[in-house]
């Protein structure tokens, strides 16, 4: 018996039949046939038939037909369904802080990774109802049924997590970690955090099977510089400047001495906090 050797024949009618258009062939040594209602359906059918036998592929002897069309269809996993999968991983060892450092990364990406709909949730409302359950596994049931559409909205329009190693849609997933809700350019620390949180959740798919490799890595994206202008709008001038000193002078005249250091010297933030008297 050769699992190979097929032959199809031509579609014979059989009036007088339900089903009066069949098509005939011989697989695995047995000859076989499949009736259907119109010449349509059993011209498409007779050609993927054809189309097997041209490919080499092996044929069931069971069956009469090709081995892989008996094999289960592919289960595609979404971004969404991964990347809750992901928090719901690293959530028992991460403390309180981290876990909000993971659902907000999270949160921020998922929008850009949904297809392009007609309706689409409030970007306010969308980002924290991910950040609040979706990724969140102690609250992932809500009684609120907006957020739970919102949510639905989320998981069903989410896109396959294959897509991601298109590095159009990778560029999206990235640009949008850069972003606040108000459309401003996050902190460059800000940026660098929520891309370790993207970069690993990628990881996690690779060692799960989803993803050959991490796509990523073979893209070239940096973080975007912070800009060096100073808004003179948040910067205190001169004269308001000694007039909060001169008040620090009356109120806590210890520290008038530090908080002058602090305006004349520019310190930044990371200066001020290794400041000592």
């Amino acid at each position: 018996m050769n699992r190979f050797d097929v032959s199809v024949y031509a579609i014979r009618r059989r009036r007088g039949r339900r089903r009066p258009f069949e098509v005939r062939w011989r697989a695995a040594g047995r000859a076989r046939s499949k009736s259907f209602l119109t010449r349509a359906l059993a011209d498409s059918y007779r050609a993927e038939l054809v189309r097997a036998a041209r490919k080499g592929l092996e044929f069931d002897p069971q069956t009469g037909e090709p081995v892989l069309w008996a094999a289960p269809e592919p289960v595609t996993v979404t971004w969404y369904q991964h990347a809750a999968a992901y928090a719901a991983m690293k959530w028992p060892a991460l403390a309180a802080h981290s876990r909000a450092s993971v659902a907000e990364a999270l949160a921020t990406v998922t929008p850009a990774l949904t297809r392009a709909t007609r309706v689409r949730p409030p970007a306010a409302q969308l980002r924290t109802a991910l950040y609040q359950h979706a990724f969140n596994p102690a609250r992932t049931a809500t009684s609120d049924e907006a957020t739970a559409r919102v949510l639905t909205w989320a998981e069903q329009e989410s896109l396959p997590l294959a897509r991601l190693a298109d590095p159009i849609v990778l560029r999206a997933a990235l640009d949008a970690l850069t972003l606040r809700l108000d459309g401003s350019r996050a902190a460059a620390n800000t940026i660098t955090r929520k891309r370790a949180v993207f970069h690993g959740a990628l990881g996690y798919a690779v060692e799960a099977g989803l993803l050959d490799s991490n796509p990523a890595d073979s893209i070239r994206w940096q973080v975007p510089k912070a800009a060096t202008t100073v808004d003179p709008k948040v910067v205190a001038s001169p004269a308001q400047a000694e007039a909060l000193l001169a008040a620090v002078a009356r109120i806590r005249p210890a520290l008038a001495a530090f908080f002058g250091c602090l305006y004349y010297g520019a310190l930044r933030r990371g200066g001020v906090a290794s400041a000592r008297g």
